[in-house]
């Protein structure tokens, strides 16, 4: 069975398909506290990040329904994202996500002191 396939049958096939992008569970993440405007959003990523792709990872989530965008007609432009009712179902795994990523976190400097000479 192709990858094709198993979208929108195998729970973890679709999950990685929906959840593309290098930054989108972060994105997700900046969210899970409520409504945040897109110049906020940006402040808040990595350096690394271009306006552009911010804006190409927004599409793409509003796209796959996990966020929505809400414009305000007004002047200057408002525009806030956040998350919608099947992204908020994302908020438990990312709990998850950071239990698990702290014990990872841990798991590596406990090889670096093992790992360190003495």
């Amino acid at each position: 069975m192709s990858k094709k396939e198993l979208f929108g049958r195998c729970p973890y096939v679709t999950a990685q398909k929906v959840l593309t992008g290098k930054w989108s569970m972060y994105i997700l993440y900046l969210l899970s506290n409520g409504p945040v405007r897109f110049n906020e959003l940006q402040r808040r990523m990595p350096e690394e990040m271009t306006h552009t792709t911010l804006s190409r990872q927004l599409k793409t989530l509003e796209n796959e329904g996990l966020i929505i965008r809400r414009e305000y007609n007004q002047i200057p432009p408002k525009v806030e994202y956040s998350l919608s009712e099947i992204g908020e179902k994302f908020k438990d795994v990312l709990c998850v996500l950071e239990v698990w990523g702290n014990e990872y976190i841990q798991y590596l400097n406990s090889k670096k002191v093992k790992n360190t000479p003495l």
